[in-house]
């Protein structure tokens, strides 16, 4: 249970980087970080979050649905 709260809060915070994002580019203030900064902190979070899932199928704390309907 704990995997899938770290993988949701993880999620969480990567849509959280795209909004911050967003936000940069509508204001274009040059004294603020750059908008790359959060995508690529969001970037960075997708593939952690894919190798955590990787790694969970492998190990067996979570499983695929059989059947997808």
């Amino acid at each position: 249970m704990l995997f899938k709260i770290v993988i949701v809060a993880m999620l969480a915070f990567m849509v959280y980087n795209l909004f911050r994002a967003l936000l940069l580019m509508n204001k274009n203030d040059p004294n603020k970080p750059s908008m790359s900064k959060y995508i690529g902190r969001r970037l960075m979070l997708s593939v952690a979050i894919v190798v955590l899932l990787l790694i969970g199928l492998l190990t067996g704390l979570i499983t695929p649905n059989p059947q997808p309907y």
